[in-house]
């Protein structure tokens, strides 16, 4: 069997960081130790300003093949999150078509990403009105959960779930013990805000009130008291969220939440007018609200953090009218969370290992993915070497995702992916070493 031994001064490893030889053993992480003996092992090096990282699991991905392809596709998306050091994205039942509401429709999904993935992909199930009965069939052939919405995705062929609807979702994927998330927003809030429209990014935002998370969280959080359904909110944009998701932890509720890079760095203060990359639903707030989305995550309200890469194509952002309501709402930054996340956390005083706890150990989790996400005695051989000192401007004709649009466009980030493992193996662009996954 092939061995490896990966020496830095700096690892990230039992949720600290700290010199270490880590050896590898046909893919897989043998053992984790201060200093070892290669013998006739493959020795990889790093300088000591390098850091070894677990690859970052990233559960929030949009990937859109078939179907919206020009919007993405397997090949893209995984070659751009293996240039961001993310070794495992799990794809999103929608916008693609079909959408993952059922067994046929999966197998169509898996087919698709054969031979062309980069990093390993795990897949979402949705759950749509009229699909419970699917529910139990998508679980046992391997989704690692089930996705709805509260209000219309944007898309027709993945509707919304209606009260009703919701309950016997949530209490048929209690019956198994599966997972529920949601995309927290109350259709009837927003119905009541103003309309979106024009070139003005606070009006956009007044589209979309906190109030309607609010609103959305209370209903997840009663059904979930009710049913015992595992629940996960998906990318919580407004911390006026936070008491509601401490209190059901205080409660003992199975309730878990994310929140996004871009919510966590970006500033309503600073979109321009017309500057439609910036788009995304919940909306990006302004910065005491990004102030208090990182005290979240710092007590535990927020449990981990991923892309929700939502890409499009350019004439979607609508770009050329600026008009935040014509405009797709989604932001493609699976190859960016990492720079953009420790851009943030190094000014705030949190250390990389903290960040691999929310990027990586959490989302591997949270999907059953338990073999991956921190660099252990037995965890797959998936890491990353980052250079945390070193910067780059974000050119996006350079990122490696299908349509070259990014709100991060011409911003300096600290954090340099130099290289990706995937099982002990570099990642390179001339194989597609990538495999289809489940939850353990």
């Amino acid at each position: 069997m092939p061995i490896t031994v990966f020496r830095a001064a700096r690892v990230v490893t039992g949720g600290d960081e700290r010199p270490a030889s880590v050896i590898v053993r046909d893919g897989v992480i043998a053992d984790v130790v201060a200093a070892a003996d290669p013998g006739g092992a493959e020795v990889v090096e790093l300088p000591a300003d390098r850091v070894l990282l677990p690859g970052l699991v990233d559960s929030h991905v949009h990937v859109n093949e078939p179907g919206r392809t020009e919007w993405e596709g397997f090949a893209t998306a995984t070659a751009a999150a293996a240039a961001g050091g993310v070794t495992t994205i799990v794809d999103m039942p929608l916008n693609s078509v079909p959408p993952t509401i059922d067994v046929d429709a999966l197998a169509v999904k898996r087919a698709c990403a054969q031979g062309q993935l980069a990093v390993d992909v795990a897949f979402w199930g949705g759950a749509v009105p009229g699909n419970a009965d699917q529910l139990a069939a998508l679980h046992e052939a391997g989704v690692v959960g089930f996705k709805c919405f509260l209000l219309p995705s944007g898309v027709d062929e993945f509707p919304p779930v209606s009260s009703a609807d919701l309950a016997l979702a949530m209490q048929t994927i209690a019956g198994f013990d599966g997972l529920l998330i949601a995309h927290a927003e109350d259709e009837h809030v927003i119905a009541a805000a103003p309309e979106p429209h024009g070139r003005h990014y606070a009006d956009f935002v007044a589209s979309r009130p906190p109030q309607a998370e609010v609103r959305a969280i209370e209903a997840l959080l009663a059904e979930t008291r009710r049913t015992g359904c595992r629940t996960h909110i998906v990318h919580v944009s407004s911390a006026e969220t936070l008491p509601l998701l401490r209190a059901a932890k205080d409660e003992g509720m199975p309730v878990t939440a994310e929140t996004c890079p871009h919510y966590l760095a970006l500033r309503a203060e600073d979109v321009p007018d017309g500057a439609t990359q910036f788009k995304c639903c919940p909306p990006i707030r302004d910065d005491s609200n990004r102030d208090a989305l990182w005290a979240g995550l710092a007590d535990g309200a927020i449990d981990c953090v991923v892309s929700d890469h939502s890409p499009c194509t350019i004439a979607a952002k609508r770009l050329d009218t600026g008009d935040f309501g014509d405009a797709w709402g989604g932001i493609a930054s699976v190859q960016l969370g990492l720079p953009v996340m420790w851009t943030q956390a190094r000014e705030r005083g949190v250390p990389l290992a903290r960040l691999m706890h929310w990027m990586a150990e959490t989302p591997a989790a949270l999907t059953g993915l338990t073999d991956r996400g921190t660099i252990a005695p037995g965890q797959r051989a998936d890491l990353c070497v980052f250079a945390p000192d070193e910067t780059f401007v974000v050119d996006p004709a350079k990122l490696r995702h299908r349509n070259p649009v990014s709100p991060y466009a011409g911003r300096t980030l600290y954090g340099v992916v130099e290289q990706t493992w995937l099982a002990g193996v570099p990642i390179t662009d001339d194989a597609r070493r990538g495999q289809l996954v489940r939850a353990r």
